[in-house]
């Protein structure tokens, strides 16, 4: 039920952003979703990869500061209100969404993102009770 992210700290250089893709590449390491919050001087790089403690140890090996974060990978259909659906959920029992962010690859017909919240265990069997479909690593 639960995903591992790989956060990543990235200084906003030219070529650092390449620098981290060639890392993964050379590792065998599959990205299956990324996502980048920016400011002037660095990056918040946030993904989900097939193996990500072998991912957060040949980065930090390469000068990359890289940690793990546990999120959900949420499914649902793709029409309107099935977003506000999932977050009207979490809102009434009073779990807060710190960010998401969409997937790479997802069933055709459906979505599927990733919420950071602030409590997993609880926003999971929230959304399990309310038929929320919840995916897990080999899901993606």
């Amino acid at each position: 039920m639960f995903i591992k992210q790989v956060s990543v700290f990235l200084e906003n250089e030219t070529g650092r952003l390449s620098d981290y893709t060639k890392i993964l590449t050379d590792n065998h390491i599959d990205m299956k979703a990324v996502c980048i919050a920016d400011t002037v001087d660095f990056g918040i790089l946030r993904c989900i990869v097939d193996d990500p403690e072998k991912a957060v140890n040949v980065l930090n090996e390469n000068g990359f500061t890289a940690s793990i974060t546990t999120v959900l990978a949420v499914s649902f259909e793709n029409v309107p209100g099935a977003l506000h659906s999932v977050l009207e959920k979490l809102a009434d029992e009073d779990i807060g969404v710190d960010y998401i962010y969409s997937m790479i690859r997802s069933e055709t017909g459906k979505a599927a993102l990733i919420f950071k919240v602030g409590d997993p265990e609880k926003a999971g069997e929230v959304l399990k009770e309310n038929n929320i479909s919840l995916l897990c690593m080999k899901d993606i």
